[in-house]
């Protein structure tokens, strides 16, 4: 049983994936309040430079937790954590939780030795990615492919768009297409976004495989870091964007599919 810990933690992404998130840290300690921000004026990181990346993390980061006042920040986003992860650490004056591909459970739990990681394209070019292979599958065969169009897919279908299966099969075909991709027999969901679409990534495998996420990992970090005799009168349910909410109306809709009501846009 979960010991009972109070406090607010904020949930950041650049879009709507961090959700998953969300609800995995609401799950594990529902006595937290828990707050969610996008960076919708930037979305999405996963094509963005890595110096844009670096130059606005921080900044964004420092005004969200002056807003929302959490006493953990959480970064949603394999691509912003293995990015910038210590820059906002820097800025900030309380715990940060940030989120890393799942390598090492996912080289526990093959049995075939080979592995797929379906990422965004800056998480698979990330040195940080590359540094948690070496350290954690230097024994297993590890087929890395990065997809933007995923992630706007994921949007899609989390809103109630209509996306064909058949763009899901095309997205993941180069993991089984790559040399040994057959013998893939775990796939990690590198993109908290990829977690909204697991039912028709899985339709849609050339073959049976295990998808395995952070979400869990996630949530058990962020409570174990939560600093001990907090507050009990936080209230949680706001969603904060960086641009104008109107604009946001998807993002919006699917943030109170999870519970986050109160929309708020971050003041420049």
């Amino acid at each position: 049983m979960t010991k009972i810990k109070h406090g607010k933690v904020l949930v950041f992404d650049s879009g709507m994936g961090g959700l998953t998130v969300a609800r995995e840290i609401q799950a594990l300690a529902p006595d937290l309040a828990v707050d969610y921000a996008a960076d919708s004026g930037f979305f999405p990181y996963g094509d963005k430079s890595d110096a844009d990346l670096r130059a606005r993390l921080p900044e964004i980061a420092a005004r969200l937790a002056e807003a929302a006042q959490p006493d953990v920040f959480v970064i949603a986003c394999n691509t912003a954590s293995t990015l910038a992860l210590d820059e906002v650490r820097a800025v900030l004056d309380i715990p940060v939780v940030g989120t890393v591909p799942a390598i090492k459970p996912a080289a526990a739990l093959t049995r075939t030795g080979t592995i797929g990681l379906l990422a965004t394209p800056g998480t698979v070019r990330r040195a940080y990615t590359a540094k948690l292979i070496e350290d954690f599958a230097q024994d297993v065969r590890v087929i890395l492919h990065g997809s933007v169009d995923l992630v706007r897919m994921a949007e899609e279908t989390a809103s109630g768009g209509a996306v064909a299966l058949d763009a899901f099969r095309a997205a993941q075909a180069p993991l089984f297409e790559a040399d040994g991709g057959d013998e893939i027999d775990t796939i990690v969901l590198a993109c908290t976004h990829f977690p909204l679409i697991r039912g028709e990534l899985a339709a849609t495998v050339p073959h049976a495989v295990t998808f395995i996420d952070s979400g869990e990992a996630i949530a058990r970090q962020t409570f174990r870091v939560l600093p001990e005799n907090l507050p009990t009168e936080r209230t949680g349910g706001k969603v904060w964007l960086s641009s104008d909410p109107s604009d946001q109306a998807r993002l919006v809709e699917v943030s109170r599919r999870f519970g986050f009501m109160d929309v708020h846009a971050l003041s420049a």
